[in-house]
């Protein structure tokens, strides 16, 4: 590689002059050689920068943007705590400084850099965790640690669980950490009424100005810490300051006079126990994930109980969750500290393993590897280590099925035991195996651990056991007048019976209705659940503002564990990597329930292909699944596989759905990849697969779904790949219908169905009120395609009530640009979740209040055998535009996908790009990003060059492309791709010629361009390339709000 240095040091020495100090260097397959990395900061040295981080030195790992983000992450972080140490060793004078990582293990406070430092404290209560969980003898026990913004939930089972990449914040970070799953549930999360939904965060009145009981100039929300006061669950005893309880109670009577308005009678401490159970169910839900979620029973694990807030819910999180026993240790409010006394010096190193096949025998290299980085991990410890020092040395390889990037770690040993060991983690995490499916090396993992003598508790001294007086307490669906005890003044193994307090230096433990707790020799409390019911909820069928809060993020979370299975076991790039998928929760009608924060433009058109589904085989009986591409039944497009899941009741009455659908990388047509920009018909486009038996008596039908992708004239160019991911989909399906289940067993099925009609009423009623703040009236718009092609709408508001009629729409096109009616229903169910604004599930209640009209034989209605290729990816779009136009709500987006596909017979790769989007009347339109109907990302730079026979040139903002008004339209992208081989590309795209409007006297944003070696192409083109030809993409910006002066 050529380095310019005369440039680089120019760039350089501008950012000094700036005031930067520290660097850090990322350059593109740096994981296989660092040498141009070195030299880049060798030169960034010599100018005088004080700290220089170097993205090779920080992961060995394949993936440009995870090791981008934590270097950036490591050189902002690092120089902050350097300088911070340095102060505070020379005021600690004497003795050594050592340092809690992320990954849980101790390292000298001369070696300790920023991104091992970013959940450290957290990592300590984990730490701690697993030597209370040792020390009591307890084979598996969740961690929880609730303080005051969030709550972090772990699981140890003989050893400290970890993950090797993580996002914070929005920041990749590539490092071993302690696996945790946070949730927005502490103490200051702000409690409120939204609508007819009572909500626990995730927003927080955070350390200041704090809870509104703290009384601090500032405080005006309610929040989980004032509604624990009003119910007893906390007390002033042992506060260092008074607490106001009147101002929360003031509270609390407000928003029980708005649910009174709304026809609901809550006492204002019944309102209080409302909140209380939301916060319980959001955190339960968290500790489901990281055990059920996982493949492990939650009801055979005990409980660590700790920070400053963990006492006051424990109780009722185990109650729901079925866990009979919880532990305090004596310093639970501050364990994360105590952690770090008991934590062990480690070093962490990592090589790539070379995509290494298990079939294969295993490489030399590999023994090189492990013996070069276990010797490196010894002389970095060596300094550390006492005389009482014991070392350990673990040495693990991360395996994947080959095509996937989901990599579980197995300890090193001969192939089949490795193989084996890999299997039955992914038979335990996913719920299935891929028999004979070739398994490969991605990481070469070793830890080195040197562990010393550790802290030794006092023996407890037994108290009086009287309490020190008796307070009121919410315990057992009731006020209750229940004992407080100090605990120290608790008497040894004796059992003290809920409702009870128990309070000490640094917390409050609430001892509920139905538990007992017991001082241990060692002065742990330990409380035991001595009548658990959590099998079975209590409830009716009227809707309750709690209630529909809880079942508003049980049936989200549903979809998002959903997600998060299929994305771990797809094998194709385009639903693994670019997240090109959806998941969602239906009722027994196909109404859309709930969904995760998916593909838009899947969303709104999924139930139609359920209900599709449903009257093909209104029979469908359980061990049945079903698959559909059929845009004339709910399809998107033929790329988009629809995967559709009965769910049954005991006595095999249908009740639910559930679906995933994923763009596969192609099912034939004219062109890998499956986008032809010039079909003219659907069989053109590909294979259909039309409401298709997939799974019987719980079978899977591969013979039969292999026969249909390879029949027609354009078969499938890659069955392999469309079947691992139908498979992958079946298997999000499982895991939905399990934790509906689930979801029955706890609250019975006359519940869980009146709520699923619940949702969709509160958002009907939301939807109604967004509308009537809407100017009444006729509101029309029309915009055209690039081919002349006219989108016409007529928006007319009366009250809460909208009429959307597409007449004026020209007639369906003999170009590939219709739009199937699923998917302009979809576009309009977006455009109304956005207007109405507030967080709830985009679900079919939306549509209740709109009367929907689109003309017959329309380009947005065509007939079943119409080219709809284009149509769902780019008519998608400038249907929201019409929308947005007609309703005034924002300036025009980049109103394009700018789908590129390219491949051969043996492979097909596709994608899109973000650009500009439109302004608003408040704020300008954001730059390179996806916008409106789909929200998927595009593949690591490194992952798509070590697939693909390519090379990304160029990949950045298109400055300038924006509009200018008032308000400026975002910037789109430039995109550039050389080709190493010669294959078939093809561009399917909009707005190159006529560019997306601005409003209110805004300019429009610029259009965009398509260019093959400097020469413009059309907006639709397929071209034949050959080694060398660079494809140049640059997307449209978005259009501006207001005049500019």
């Amino acid at each position: 590689h050529a380095l310019d240095s005369d440039a680089l040091r120019l760039a350089l020495e501008k950012a000094r002059n700036r005031g930067a100090e520290s660097v850090a260097v990322a350059l593109i397959h740096a994981y296989r050689d660092g040498a141009l990395e070195r030299r880049v900061a060798m030169i960034a040295e010599e100018l005088g920068f004080t700290h220089i981080s170097v993205s090779s030195e920080i992961s060995n790992e394949l993936g440009l943007l995870g090791r981008t983000d934590t270097t950036v992450a490591n050189a902002y972080l690092t120089p902050l705590l350097t300088r911070y140490l340095a102060d505070l060793e020379k005021e600690l004078g004497a003795g050594r400084l050592r340092m809690m990582q992320s990954n849980g293990g101790l390292v000298d406070a001369s070696r300790f850099i920023g991104r091992n430092a970013v959940l450290s404290g957290p990592a300590a209560g984990v730490v701690a965790t697993g030597a209370i969980a040792n020390e009591l003898g307890l084979s598996e026990v969740i961690g929880f640690d609730m303080g005051g913004t969030s709550t972090d939930v772990s699981r140890y089972a003989g050893e400290v669980s970890r993950v090797f990449e993580s996002q914070i914040s929005g920041i990749r970070i590539r490092a071993p950490m302690i696996e945790l799953h946070t949730v927005a549930a502490g103490g200051g999360s702000i409690c409120k009424l939204e609508g007819k939904r009572m909500t626990v965060g995730p927003q927080s009145a955070g350390a200041d100005p704090g809870p509104l009981c703290y009384g601090r100039p500032g405080g005006q929300e309610l929040t989980l810490t004032d509604v624990s006061l009003c119910l007893g669950r906390i007390t002033a005893d042992r506060f260092p300051f008074s607490l106001d309880e009147a101002t929360p109670r003031n509270k609390l009577d407000e928003v029980a006079a708005s649910l009174r308005a709304l026809g609901v009678e809550r006492s204002s401490t019944e309102v209080a126990h409302g909140f209380l159970r939301v916060a319980v169910e959001n955190m339960a839900a968290a500790i489901q994930k990281v055990s059920v979620g996982r493949g492990h029973d939650v009801r055979t694990h005990g409980m660590v109980v700790f920070g400053g807030a963990g006492g006051q819910y424990a109780c009722l999180i185990a109650r729901r969750l079925g866990i009979r026993s919880l532990v305090f240790h004596p310093y639970a409010g501050v364990l994360s500290a105590f952690g770090m006394g008991v934590a062990n010096f480690e070093w962490h190193g990592e090589r790539d393993a070379g995509r290494t096949s298990l079939e294969d025998p295993l490489p030399e290299r590999w023994r090189r590897a492990f013996a070069e980085l276990e010797a490196s991990g010894r002389a970095t410890l060596a300094r550390d280590s006492g005389a009482e020092s014991r070392w350990s040395v673990r040495r693990q390889v991360a395996l994947r099925y080959q095509g996937t990037e989901t990599a579980l770690a197995v300890d090193w040993a001969e192939s089949s035991a490795m193989r084996s060991a890999f299997e039955a983690l992914h038979r335990r995490e996913f719920g299935y195996v891929r028999a004979d499916h070739p398994i490969e090396a991605a990481t070469l993992r070793v830890k080195v651990q040197v562990s010393g003598t550790k802290p030794e508790l006092p023996a407890a001294k037994a108290g009086t056991g009287k309490p020190v007086r008796t307070a009121m307490l919410w315990s057992g669906g009731a006020l209750v007048e229940a004992p407080v005890y100090h605990r120290e003044n608790l008497p040894i193994e004796v059992e003290v019976t809920g409702p009870a307090l128990v309070l000490d230096a640094t917390g409050t433990v609430v001892v509920d209705a139905g538990f007992v707790a017991l001082r241990n020799d060692r002065d742990y409390l330990i409380l035991r659940d001595i009548e658990s019911n959590a099998g079975h909820e209590v409830a009716d069928t009227h809707v309750d503002p709690v209630l529909l809060e809880v079942f508003n993020n049980q049936f989200k979370s549903i979809a998002e564990q959903m997600g998060v299975v299929l994305q771990r076991t797809a094998m194709s790039t385009n639903i693994r990597d670019r997240l090109d998928f959806s998941c969602a929760v239906f009722d027994a009608e196909g109404g859309l329930v709930a969904n995760a924060p998916h593909i838009p433009v899947h969303l709104g058109a999924m139930g139609e292909s359920v209900r599709a589904v449903l009257t093909a085989h209104p029979t469908a009986t359980p061990g049945q699944v079903f698959v559909t591409n059929d845009p004339a039944g709910g399809g998107s497009h033929l790329p988009d596989i629809t995967v559709v899941t009965p769910v049954h009741d005991n006595a095999g009455a249908l009740r639910f759905v559930v679906a995933s659908r994923g763009h596969h990388a192609d099912v034939g047509g004219l062109t890998p990849g499956s986008m032809p920009p010039f079909s003219t018909t659907l069989e053109e486009e590909g294979v259909v697969l039309r409401n298709l038996e997939l799974v019987s008596e719980g079978i899977f039908g591969e013979t039969r779904l292999r026969d249909v992708l390879a029949s027609g004239p354009y078969p499938a160019r890659n069955p392999d790949e469309n079947v691992a991911d139908v498979q992958a989909q079946i298997a999000a399906n499982e895991k939905g219908m399990q934790l509906l289940d689930e979801l029955l067993a706890r609250y019975g099925i006359d519940v869980v169905t009146a709520y699923m009609q619940h949702i969709q009423d509160n958002a009907a009623e939301l939807t109604a009120r967004a509308i009537e703040g809407l100017p009444d009236g006729e509101h029309s718009f029309e915009d055209r395609l690039d081919d002349g092609a006219r989108i016409a709408v007529r928006v007319t508001v009366r009250g809460g009530a909208m009429e959307i009629d597409f007449a004026g729409t020209d007639s369906a096109l003999a170009s590939n640009l219709n739009a199937p009616r699923a998917v302009t229903m979809a576009a309009v169910l977006y455009v109304l979740r956005v207007l109405v604004g507030k967080p709830i599930p985009l679900n079919s209640g939306c549509m209740r209040p709109v009367t929907i009209r689109i003309p017959a034989g329309s380009l947005l209605s065509p007939e079943a055998e119409c080219a709809v290729a284009a149509g769902n990816v780019e008519t998608s779009q400038r249907i929201v535009d019409v929308l947005f136009g007609a309703l005034g709500l924002a300036a025009a987006s980049q109103g394009t996908m700018n789908n590129i596909t390219f491949g051969d017979d043996h492979f097909a790769y596709y994608e899109t790009l973000g650009g500009g989007a439109g302004a608003t009347e408040h704020r300008p339109g954001a730059s390179g990003v996806h916008t409106h109907m789909t929200n998927s990302k595009c593949t690591d730079p490194e992952v798509l060059e070590a697939r693909f026979p390519i090379r990304i040139r160029r990949f950045e903002l298109r400055r300038g492309s924006g509009g200018k008004g008032a308000q400026a339209g975002g910037d789109g992208l430039i995109r550039e791709l050389e080709f190493l081989s010669a294959m078939r590309v093809s561009v399917l795209s909009e707005r190159r010629a006529v560019p997306p409007y601005g409003m209110r006297g805004g300019a429009p944003g610029a259009p965009g361009m398509n260019l093959l070696n400097g020469k413009q192409l059309a907006h639709r083109v397929t071209i034949e390339v050959s080694p060398g030809d660079v494809l140049r993409i640059e997307t449209p910006g978005g259009g501006a709000w207001g005049d500019p002066e």
